[in-house]
């Protein structure tokens, strides 16, 4: 690997600078390649072996789990500078992986092998990072789990809606895929949002109107008329 791509990824992931520059060339230049790819591409599937240890350059992954039915439920989103742990705990674990990943948006990464993985996970330094990484995303999961099993529908949409400012620019289908759903039901929330005036709906794009209403549902308050 070239000296610009590797310092690229050590400025992301600041944790390869403390496990040496001999040790971090070695492994990059031996167990590590570089990939590109368009958005939309499965870069890696449920129940399939894992290929490597992505290290995000550039974009974004979407990490989901399928239902034999077809639908999908958002685990989390991996960006530069973090993991996926789904891959981390199938590398450790030696297991199937347990969810799909695909980019989002154009992305650049880094693959590195399971061999490199290993070598890497034997040190302390970059083996206190990945554990670390786990720690945040089960923190994030469990809150998913909860929200899932005790909110209703109508306020995980009202809280996916808040946080992107004025406009959302998204497919219901989407929606459904982050929320675990079907766009059907998705449809019929929105429609119910913008006749109360709490959102106008136009093609892939969403106006938030009534931010403080949508806050208070989300909450599991009753919003103001």
């Amino acid at each position: 690997m070239n000296a610009p791509l590797s310092d690229r990824l050590a400025s992301l992931y600041p944790v390869l600078g403390e496990i040496g520059a001999a040790e971090r060339e070695t492994v990059l230049a031996s167990e590590a390649q570089l990939a590109r790819v368009p958005a939309g591409a499965l870069l890696f599937e449920e129940g399939a072996p894992c290929q490597g240890f992505p290290m995000l350059l550039s974009g974004s992954v979407r990490v989901a789990r399928g239902s034999p039915g077809g639908r999908t439920l958002e685990l989390y989103r991996v960006t530069p500078g973090e993991l996926c742990v789904v891959s981390t705990s199938c590398l450790f674990g030696h297991h199937p992986l347990t969810a799909h990943g695909q980019s989002t948006e154009a992305t650049e990464l880094v693959l590195l092998s399971p061999a490199g993985f290993a070598r890497w996970a034997a040190l302390e330094p970059f083996r206190s990072f990945v554990f670390g990484i786990f720690a945040d995303r089960l923190a994030d999961l469990m809150a998913l789990a909860e929200a899932v099993a005790f909110q209703r529908l109508d306020q995980r949409l009202a809280a996916a809606l808040l946080g992107h400012g004025a406009t959302v620019h998204s497919t219901h289908q989407a929606l459904a895929d982050e929320l675990g759903t079907v766009r059907e039901i998705v449809t019929r929330l929105l429609k119910r949002f913008e006749q109360a005036g709490w959102v106008a709906l136009g093609r892939e794009r969403i106006e938030v109107l009534g931010a403080a209403a949508l806050r208070a549902l989300a909450a599991g308050n009753e919003p103001e008329a």
